[in-house]
């Protein structure tokens, strides 16, 4: 007799796995099922997902849902969607199934729960207080001072993510952040000042996998400074840390895991480089965007194949990530913060010809209306391997000025701006 083939239901939507990420990286774990919000990018998603497995819109219920699963009767249920993290966590439990708890679900979702978890076990201490109206602005002030930091309770990406360094900035702020007749929640947080780590970003990301037995770190990853305000430029691995700090690193983000109660899944945790230490931005309870694939192209590691197997309940494959002794990258070219559409891109060939440089993928193509803002929204990503950190940034400052892209303003006139224009972070990055 056959052995049964198994079911794991995915949560999609839009998030850190494209659909065929997930596809390709589950295929041999079992049967896939798409469980699908009525979202847009769900619904324009639909025909691919449909070339790896089954298909099912979700009820829009919390009940009804978990019906839905019940029916299905999956082994396993999983999210790479930072929006389906609650209800995946919902669903499981509900099921039985290794993930989060609904509680953990909440809180590593919420940004003012996270800090305040955090604050009660002594792990952090970084003020911060919620601010849902104008009104509110006064006693915010009073609890976490300026300069400050101005965020959304739930999102990513730095969506709505502001800087504040006076009260003449935040009075101006507010109307943008609640127009009119509308609700929104943010959370505000002390800045946290990086210590001088030019020509690299003062701030990494730990990626973790976390189970019943423990917390295992598969890497430091090291970040390349930050476009005005927040907007992220990309990734490399190994760090440029020295060992002392590493220890600081993994050590506080192990820590803050353990308070937040994360027992099972891959999380993402920010931290900044402070002269005092390492400080915790944010700890994220999903996989990174883009590091399944800097980690099958470097490692060879399918970090989304990795998520199956622990939504399953295995905890017997977790791999170690081996560099073979290079520096890897992934690099973003950043859209410009005005309104504008996207003409024509020129130059990836000249691009791919740089030595370390492996390859160049488009994210927007040229006809797309781009809504301008502060959140990190990337054209495209640049890839590659070299001998070491110097080698590393000598390829980009050759590749990043062949690549130009042209843009039309609202107002009709065009403006082309080579890469290095809009990665550079002595600008506004507009």
């Amino acid at each position: 007799m056959s052995e049964r083939r198994r079911t794991l239901a995915v949560l999609y939507d839009d998030g850190a796995a494209s659909a065929g990420e997930i596809g390709v990286g589950l295929a041999d774990l079992g049967d896939i099922v798409f469980l699908l919000p009525p979202t847009g990018h769900a619904e324009r998603l639909r025909p691919v997902l449909e070339n790896f497995g089954t298909v099912v819109p979700l009820t829009g219920t919390t009940k009804g849902d978990i019906a839905l699963a019940r029916d299905l009767a999956p082994d396993a249920v999983v999210t790479y969607s930072e929006r389906m993290v609650r209800r995946t966590a919902e669903i499981a439990e509900a099921l039985g199934l290794p993930s989060h708890t609904p509680e953990v679900a909440a809180t590593v979702t919420d940004k003012i729960r996270q800090r305040q978890v955090m604050r009660d076990a002594g792990v952090d201490k970084v003020r911060s207080h919620p601010l849902s109206s104008p009104d509110e602005w006064p006693r915010v002030y009073d609890a976490v001072g300026l300069p400050a930091i101005v965020k959304p309770v739930r999102g990513g990406g730095s969506r709505d993510t502001y800087a504040v360094t006076t009260a003449a900035e935040m009075e101006e702020l507010l109307p943008r952040l609640f127009p009119e007749g509308t609700e929104a929640a943010y959370t505000v947080e002390e800045l946290l000042q990086g210590v001088p780590s030019a020509p690299y970003g003062d701030y990494v990301s730990v990626e973790s996998v976390c189970t019943p037995q423990g917390v295992r770190h598969l890497a430091v990853t090291g970040k390349f400074p930050l476009l005005k305000p927040f907007r992220e430029l990309g990734s490399y691995w190994p760090s440029h840390l020295p060992a002392d700090v590493l220890a600081e690193v993994t050590d506080l983000t192990t820590r803050a895991l353990d308070a937040l109660g994360v027992r099972y899944g891959i999380t993402h945790t920010e931290l900044k480089l402070t002269a005092d230490g390492p400080r915790v931005i944010e700890v994220n309870g999903r996989l990174s965007g883009h590091l399944n694939l800097m980690s099958r192209r470097v490692c060879g590691v399918d970090m989304v194949r990795l998520g199956g197997l622990l939504a399953l309940g295995d905890t017997s494959q977790i791999p170690e990530f081996d560099y073979g002794g290079r520096v890897h990258f992934l690099f973003n070219t950043m859209a410009p913060v005005e309104p504008c559409r996207l003409e024509a891109i020129h130059g990836a060939t000249d691009v791919r010809k740089v030595e370390g440089i492996d390859g160049i993928r488009p994210y927007v193509r040229p006809g797309t209306d781009l809504a301008g803002g502060v959140m990190t929204t990337p054209l495209d990503v640049i890839w590659g391997s070299c001998a070491d950190h110097t080698a590393m940034l000598d390829a980009l400052e050759e590749a990043l000025p062949k690549l130009t892209y042209v843009f039309t303003r609202p107002d009709g006139t065009v403006r082309e701006s080579t890469a290095a224009a809009l990665t550079d972070v002595s600008e506004a990055g507009a």
